[in-house]
Order: C-alpha cells, then structure tokens, then sequence
C-alpha cells in the first residue's frame, strides 16, 4: 500500500502535501507527514512497527494510550507552575477509531503527532544541553510516579535485567562451540571475559535491591538515550521525552545510568581509540543537577544511594551485551565488520573502568556520600 494512500487512514485534518523519511532510528520505520488547509499544517509521524522488535504491538500501542492519557492530564494540571510548556506526543487514531492500522500485508501502522519547533541531537551540545536532557528525564519520571505499574505491560521482558544478560553470557559460552573459539583466539576477548569475571557479583546490585524492598518498581522509559530528548528551538529548553515503546515496569535507576552512559562519554559508542573514552564529568554533573532536582518530588533516599551503582551497572551490562553477542556470531547488533561488536564492548568496559575511578566524586555528587 502506497504511504500517501496509507497516512490518509488516520484522522487528520487538510490535505496531505508529502510523506518522507525522517529520524535515525533503527527499530521502525518512521516518515514525516506533512497536511495542510487554507489556514495551517499539521506535522505528524508515521511508522510501521517493527514486529520482529516487538511482536505483540497492540499491547505497547496500549501502554503508550495509558501513559499519554496520564501524563496529558497531569501536564495540564500543573501548566500554571511550570517554567516552561512539557509536552508529550499524541496518538492520532485511524478514521474508523482505532490506535493502529494494519495493511494487506499484516504490516503494523501508527501516527502520532510531532513536537514542533524542537529537536532532538545526537550527542550532547554542551553543559546547559546536558542539564536539560536530566531535567526532561527526570521530570518525565515525575509524570509516571503516581501509574500504577501494575496495569504497564512489558514490552521486552528481560531488559535491562542485568542478571539475565549476564546468565545469556554464560549460555553461549556453553552451548556454542565457535563462542569457545573466539574467546580462545583473542587475547582481547580474553581480557574482556576476565573484566565480566570480576564483577559478576556486582551485577545483581539492584535486582538483589528490588527483591529485599529497598527499590520499588516504577515505570521507567527504556531507551533515555540523547536522541529521545526533544529541546525546544527557541527557549533551549528541554520540552519532551519520545520513542516510548519500550515504557515498561521497572527500576528507573537503569533510565538514569543509561542517560548518564549515553550523553556523558563524548567519544561515543562506536569509538575505536580508547584513550578518548572516559565519563565527562562537567556534564555528568550538569545532567545530575537538572535530574535530581526534578527527582526531589519522588525519590527516597534509598533510591539516591543506588545512582552511582546504576551508571556504573548499565554500562557494564551494555559491554557484557556486546561481547556475548560477539561470542555468538553477532546475532543480535548490527555490524558491518566481525569484530565490531567485541569494539563495542572495549569501549563500554573502558568507560566503566572511567566510572569506577570516579566512584568518590560521582557518591559525592548523587547523595552527599563521602
């Protein structure tokens, strides 16, 4: 089915001008969609779900109408105290009142409406942008405090659950004989395997403080990285957190880490010279800043006490999902040579390893620990 043909299944106003690609994202397949009347335009976005990503689409097309329900609610309730105008994509529903519409060819449709005059960046532009980007996320955390999880299904069960990864790791260590040869034939590999060995304790630090009730479940975005923060054009403010398919019950402790992994090692994930990879910490501190004081509206201080454990856990578990992956033959991440995967791995271990010698000022700075 033609896309100027399918967007006009959704239910929006004028007539449509163009539909083309838009985003870098590597899940869906997302097109901008551009309508206009006599009097004004109307942008929003189209894209096929991913159904080998998520297999079941309706159930997150179901969270997203619970989640923007909520927080659309809670946004206009607290519009008179804001400093700035939040905002949160809208589902735009088929012509006929559904969320979703499914082609001739079982290919999974959605339109939501874009944030205007707002961009979202790559990497981080700066301190203020930094900020911003803990400000959004925290306040975004603020918004689903008061949902119950309960009623959030789980997208991608097992993510972000650092003690399943770690327990994939060892199953393909086991059960794939040429895993067994990578390892042996790289002295790389074999470094990486005896990083993993070192902390495999640590890896249960917050499932082992959910399970004994110092944690609690929230609902938590996913996939907070850079890219998903839209700031406005014109204030440089910080105004939505996007791309919510994977909102899932969870800790949001691994949101936080995740943020902090992503926007403060300016060298990037795909770096191959490890000596400029390392946690910035001019703006790991500015992202901590606008977070936490968005934070002080939901957070106990047992949760403070596990924010240094998060940064440094969710970079180990994305290093220890690289190198199993390379183990297993790249079956997961894309790559474009063999050994990229192990590449990618060294660079999130390096960057652990920066986390780690920070460990007193990063306490310091999280919750006032000495």
């Amino acid at each position: 089915m033609e896309l100027s043909k399918l967007v006009q299944e959704f239910d929006v106003s004028g007539r449509l001008v163009t539909v083309m690609p838009t985003g870098g994202g590597n899940v869906n397949d997302t097109y901008l969609a551009i309508f206009r009347n006599t009097f004004a335009e109307y942008q929003v976005i189209l894209q096929r779900i991913n159904t080998k990503v998520f297999p079941d689409p309706a159930l997150i097309m179901k969270n997203l109408r619970m989640v923007t329900a909520h927080v659309h609610q809670k946004l206009e309730e607290n519009c008179c105290r804001a400093d700035r105008i939040w905002q949160m994509p809208q589902i735009v529903p088929t012509r006929s009142g559904s969320d979703f519409f499914v082609d001739d060819e079982n290919g999974f449709w959605r339109v939501i409406t874009k944030i205007p005059s707002a961009t979202a960046y790559n990497e981080a532009q700066g301190v203020e942008h930094a900020r911003e980007c803990g400000t959004v996320l925290g306040y975004f955390h603020w918004l689903l405090s008061d949902v119950g999880h309960d009623g959030i299904s789980d997208p991608l069960p097992g993510f972000h659950v650092t003690p399943g990864y770690l327990a994939a790791y060892d199953n393909v260590l086991e059960s794939v004989p040429a895993a067994k040869d990578r390892l042996s034939s790289s002295l790389e590999a074999r470094r990486m395997a005896a990083f993993i060995e070192k902390r495999r304790e640590f890896a249960n630090v917050l499932q082992g403080a959910l399970v004994c009730g110092e944690l609690e479940k929230r609902v938590m975005h996913g996939d907070p990285k850079v890219n998903n923060i839209m700031i406005d054009d014109i204030t440089g403010k910080g105004s939505a957190m996007i791309d919510l398919d994977t909102i899932s019950p969870g800790l949001v402790h691994y949101d936080f880490g995740d943020a902090i992994r992503s926007i403060c090692n300016p060298a990037g994930e795909e770096e191959t010279n490890l000596s400029k990879v390392f946690l910035d910490l001019e703006l790991c501190e500015a992202f901590c800043m606008g977070y936490l004081e968005q934070a002080e509206m939901f957070m106990s201080e047992a949760d403070k006490k596990y924010l240094y454990d998060a940064v440094r856990l969710i970079t180990f578990e994305l290093g220890l999902r690289f190198f199993k992956d390379y183990l297993a033959g790249n079956i997961y991440f894309k790559t474009t040579f063999p050994e990229q995967n192990l590449h990618r791995a060294r660079v999130q271990f390096k960057l652990c390893e920066s986390i780690e010698v920070r460990e007193t000022m990063l306490r310091k700075l999280l919750c006032g620990q000495p």
